[in-house]
């Protein structure tokens, strides 16, 4: 039943077992525990585990992959992050396990400079399309870290044409919340591209902004 409920959110399908942490404890309850039995497989261990529960297409297992690997923040560097990615190529295909990755594991790392915009750098020409998702929404964290928006605008202008939907949410996500900390870059940036890019894009870049700026970014009339 609480499965049914969620699948709304998932156009590409939803496969879970229903077991929410709101109705069953035990995720939260038992984690500890099982981290703790399994110490042995060290971080190695758990990104393969990671390989494991992702293949199983169900939403928890894959969910349950990512809280053991926020367990080892403080040991994942750019090689493990790079395998870390090998996550999508197992099973990651949907938004939620994407913007959880990126919100909870890959944005704090940028954030504390533990790993670089390299590390990620090669996820833009990913033939996955959550894989290029994952970029602008991982970039988010350097936002938080107050880093000038100019340089990320020119590390995301790979994915400006992309053709999938769920890449241009992110890209506009991160390019909405960019424009709130620095408006006149992201505004040039957006004026660039206006004729070229996705609308849905725009749509989230200029949601925060007044009807009348929103509508400079229209699309010129040739």
């Amino acid at each position: 039943k609480q499965a049914a409920r969620w699948t709304r959110y998932f156009k590409e399908g939803y496969d879970a077992w229903g077991l929410l942490d709101k109705y069953h404890p035990i995720w939260n309850e038992k984690q500890p525990e099982w981290r703790e039995k399994y110490t042995g497989m060290k971080l190695r261990g758990f990104l393969r585990l990671g390989d494991i529960l992702f293949t199983s297409g169900k939403y928890e297992e894959g969910a349950l992959a990512i809280r053991f690997i926020k367990g080892f923040l403080d040991e994942l560097d750019e090689p493990a992050v790079q395998r870390l990615g090998q996550w999508f190529e197992a099973g990651i295909a949907n938004w939620a396990h994407t913007d959880v990755l990126c919100g909870e594991v890959i944005a704090p790392l940028l954030q504390k400079g533990q790993i670089g915009l390299a590390t990620i750098s090669g996820w833009r020409e990913s033939k996955l399309k959550y894989q290029r998702r994952a970029v602008p929404v991982a970039m988010l964290g350097l936002l938080k870290a107050g880093k000038n928006v100019g340089p990320l605008l020119k590390f995301l202008r790979p994915l400006m044409l992309d053709p999938e939907r769920v890449v241009h949410q992110g890209v506009g996500w991160f390019l909405r919340e960019a424009w709130k900390k620095q408006p006149a870059p992201v505004e040039s940036f957006l004026l660039e591209w206006r004729d070229r890019a996705p609308r849905l894009i725009y749509q989230y870049a200029t949601e925060k902004m007044s009807p009348a700026a929103r509508a400079r970014y229209r699309r010129s009339k040739n």
